[in-house]
């Protein structure tokens, strides 16, 4: 029996090709794997700090050339100090051998930090020697984060292999043109999804269905909930991914295109008010899909600007107001800087925790304050940040608590990607994402967020207009 590979009894329909690590809802199969893990890992006093404290897991449902069924499951970097714990797979490479040349030399780099920090203390300070020990140590540094990466030799379902420095060289090929270089993010190679792929590979396992899974705590700056299953992060592990699942049949979910109609609710020769469907690409993205821009451009090829002077996200629903003509859109965009503008969204959450439901139930309306940036290693992610973010405001009021979904309504004060989700499912917002949220909560038939409310001055006329149009929902 091949080590690591944990037997699953079920008479239950394998599946005939690999979800996408990326845009997935787990398998029946991968629930039953991480369900096994969390009953063995319970047992387990010694991880029982770093499980708590919060710590992404992963799950590989796998065949055997026999036919057997099994899994195998991993953890993302360390767990108590180890990468080594039989019940898991191995790391790809193990830097943590105290005799290994990451370690001596990890060694040496702080011998270095600590002469510095004891040069800096000295009056006279030897700055010639400090600058020699400063460039001595970051080029030591630079070489062995190169060292390390090479060692990560990751395989594809073809048996072919390739290091990190090789797959990021590959995967941004335009970079690699004008003599770029890019270099993986640390940490790269340690998550779940590469780690399973590659024992699977080695041990000549077929891969059925991935997943990933938080346990314990939130983390202070990103959205992660016990329990709730997640992809791989793009940072990290897109471009390794790519080539690692080179040569298996993965099951891509394909996008498809909104079938009801853009509504038009108002319209003149300077500016429209329309209700957009959940679905709908407010802008033209890369996949070539409708978007409202595009379809207004058939219905006024006359028009010119850019048109679109704020955005919903695709799987939004509710008000836009779209610029007809160039002087219209830097009026609308003005009112838009000044904060002159009215929204208001209604939404429906995701069944809260007891405590989530308890806070909102004891503070029913009021504000989150919570800044936001975009995830450099998670794109198009946003993490609430308190030093580095941007500032972000949200009005909230309850107005039902009665049945599994929460419905509120949300008034944005500031316009930062993904607010209104983030302030909802963030554990120093409303700790309860919206319903149907794939990004930062659990995948349903829709994103339950819609944007029933608008006003503004008309850009040439100067009158106050205010549009409502009920959520579907």
């Amino acid at each position: 029996m091949i080590a690591q590979f944990h037997l699953l009894h079920t008479d239950m329909e394998r599946p005939s090709r690999l979800n996408d690590p990326f845009d997935y809802e787990p398998h029946a199969l991968s629930m039953m794997a991480a369900e096994s893990v969390c009953k063995y890992i319970d047992k387990v006093e010694a991880w029982q700090p770093d499980l708590e404290a919060g710590k992404m897991l992963g799950v590989l449902v796998c065949q055997t050339a026999d036919g057997s069924l099994g899994f195998l499951t991993a953890y993302s970097g360390l767990l108590a100090g180890r990468n080594d714990w039989d019940y898991f797979v191995p790391p790809v490479f193990d830097a943590q051998q105290p005799d290994g040349h990451f370690k001596q030399t990890e060694r040496q780099i702080s011998a270095i930090n600590d002469e510095v920090r004891r040069l800096e203390t000295l009056t006279p300070l030897p700055a010639e020697r400090l600058c020699e020990l400063k460039q001595q140590r970051r080029q030591m540094s630079e070489e062995l984060q190169l060292w390390l990466f090479r060692q990560y030799r990751m395989l594809n379902a073809r048996g072919e292999e390739k290091d990190l420095v090789e797959i990021w060289r590959d995967y941004h090929p335009s970079e690699r043109i004008l003599q770029k270089f890019p270099i993986p993010p640390g940490g790269s190679g340690d998550c779940c999804a590469p780690k399973l792929l590659q024992y699977a590979y080695k041990k000549g396992l077929r891969p059925l269905a991935i997943a990933e899974f938080w346990q314990g705590a939130s983390p202070r700056g990103e959205i992660r909930h016990h329990g709730h299953y997640y992809p791989a992060c793009s940072g990290k592990c897109k471009p390794i991914l790519a080539h690692m699942l080179e040569g298996i049949d993965v099951d891509r979910r394909l996008p498809k295109p909104p079938t009801l109609p853009i509504d038009i609710l108002y319209e003149d020769n300077a500016v429209m008010v329309v209700n957009k469907p959940a679905g709908l690409l407010t802008v033209p993205g890369r996949n070539g899909l409708p978007s409202v821009v595009s379809m207004l451009r058939e219905r006024h090829p006359e028009a010119t600007g850019p048109m679109m002077v704020h955005r919903l996200d695709m799987d939004t629903s509710g008000l836009l107001a779209v610029a007809l003509t160039p002087e219209a859109y830097h009026h609308l965009q003005q009112q838009f800087l000044e904060r002159t503008i009215g929204k208001r969204y209604v939404a429906l959450l995701q069944t809260p925790s007891p405590t989530a439901r308890e806070r909102l139930l004891q503070q029913p309306e009021g504000m989150i304050s919570l800044p936001l940036l975009p995830d450099p290693l998670d794109r198009p992610r946003q993490v609430a940040d308190p030093v580095k973010g941007k500032q972000a405001v949200t009005e909230y009021k309850l107005l039902d608590a009665e049945g599994l979904h929460p419905r509120i309504t949300l008034i944005p004060h500031t316009g930062r990607t993904h607010q209104l989700r983030v302030h909802c499912a963030h554990h120093a917002g409303l700790g309860c994402p919206i319903l149907g949220d794939p990004l930062y909560g659990l995948r349903s038939d829709r994103l339950y967020l819609h944007a029933e409310k608008l006003s503004f001055r008309h850009p040439i006329s100067g009158k106050a207009m205010e549009f409502q149009q009920p959520a579907p929902f």
